[in-house]
């Protein structure tokens, strides 16, 4: 589930925008110190093309001031340009290590970019320093959850319930993740607390969840179909429909897919079944570019690996494809399709021996164990 950190930017941009001490910096030189006046009055009426030309040309002249740095980051934010802002962020925290409300900047930066790795890492060290800041927690959460750390969430969430219980963000992030380690009972207790307050596309995804453990996918379909039709743009439902719509193999999944990605675009399920199809297609950029975004988010999955190292093979990168299969499969030894395909590129390398001990493998590995290679 993603939170829009409208609210903290806000926050935090003025509270940035505050830091009028900086004139002291210009104070010998007229010209930095009008710049940075029109910046500011750029970025306050909300023209950020023009406060982001400002600043650079400040930080031209006085590239060592914090606050000048942390106010572009901030305009490059409106203008959807995170990675820009995440290298300003940085610098200014390099000026200015520990400043918390930067940091938390940052950590926005990463999250809205979908580098949810770094995002988490953030998070983290801002929820050491405050731990009873919710919405710090919430977002760690809800990072933790995307990269479907689930044990990690409930670790994260369980001290919090009793004060935080009547949240509906906290209770469907601390619910899900429940659900998905097979905490059934706890599961159904928090889904329970959010039915009392009546029907709702969250306690519909709970159900959901729940019914998918149990093998129930028509009955996983109903429930996200109606959870779309409660909310939908509630983030992940359309991804889990799609996901639910796989196993059933109905042709719509796709489609539900491309919906998850107009919501969020960094969905992990969403970026990897589209580029599957992608690749399949033989739509190799078009698949590049969905499937690394899905290991952006989830950098170790092993799904997501083996398809990187099916578009390298297929491109004929097969040195490539050769280095990330070694890495798979030393992490994950029962993954067979993966010693398959590494056993074909060796071979197509002329690297015959190699390939031999690759195909020993897979001849004594249990087929069944294809499904999940993390086993």
């Amino acid at each position: 589930m993603r939170f829009g950190g409208g609210a903290m930017l806000r926050e935090m941009r003025a509270a940035a925008l505050l830091a009028f001490l900086v004139f002291a910096a210009f104070a010998q030189d007229a010209t930095p110190e009008q710049l940075f006046r029109d910046a500011v009055e750029a970025q306050r009426r909300g023209d950020y093309e023009l406060a982001v030309q400002q600043y650079q040309k400040l930080i031209a002249l006085r590239p060592d001031v914090v606050e000048v740095r942390a106010n572009l980051g901030a305009a490059l934010v409106h203008l959807g340009r995170f990675d820009e802002a995440i290298t300003q962020y940085e610098s200014a925290l390099r000026g200015n290590p520990g400043q918390l409300q930067i940091q938390m900047n940052l950590a926005l930066a990463y999250y809205k970019a979908g580098r949810i790795v770094q995002a988490a890492s953030e998070f983290a060290t801002l929820h050491s320093a405050a731990p009873a800041e919710k919405r710090i927690t919430l977002l760690l959460a809800d990072c933790w959850l995307q990269q479907n750390e689930n044990a990690k969430v409930i670790d994260l969430l369980a001290p919090f319930d009793a004060d935080y219980h009547d949240d509906p963000a906290f209770s469907y992030l601390y619910g899900v993740a429940l659900m998905r380690s097979d905490q059934m009972d706890r599961g159904q207790q928090v889904m329970d607390r959010i039915l009392k307050n009546g029907d709702s596309a969250e306690a519909r995804v709970l159900m959901a969840t729940a019914r998918v453990r149990r093998l129930d996918h028509i009955g996983a379909r109903q429930d996200l179909q109606r959870a779309i039709e409660l909310n939908p743009t509630l983030p992940g439902v359309h991804s889990l429909l799609g996901n639910t719509l796989v196993i059933l193999k109905d042709v719509g999944a796709i489609d539900a897919y491309k919906k998850e990605l107009e919501i969020n675009p960094n969905d992990f399920d969403a970026n990897l079944h589209i580029g599957v199809e992608a690749l399949h297609d033989r739509q190799f950029d078009r698949a590049d570019s969905y499937l690394r975004r899905a290991l952006a988010v989830r950098p170790q999955d092993p799904t997501a690996l083996m398809e990187i190292a099916n578009l390298l093979t297929a491109e004929n990168k097969r040195e490539e494809a050769c280095h990330v299969l070694e890495e798979l499969v030393k992490h994950y030894p029962n993954f067979r399709e993966a010693h398959v395909v590494l056993a074909g590129n060796y071979y197509k390398l002329q690297r015959r021996a190699q390939g031999d001990a690759e195909s020993a493998i897979v001849r004594n590995l249990d087929p069944k164990r294809e499904a999940n290679p993390a086993h």
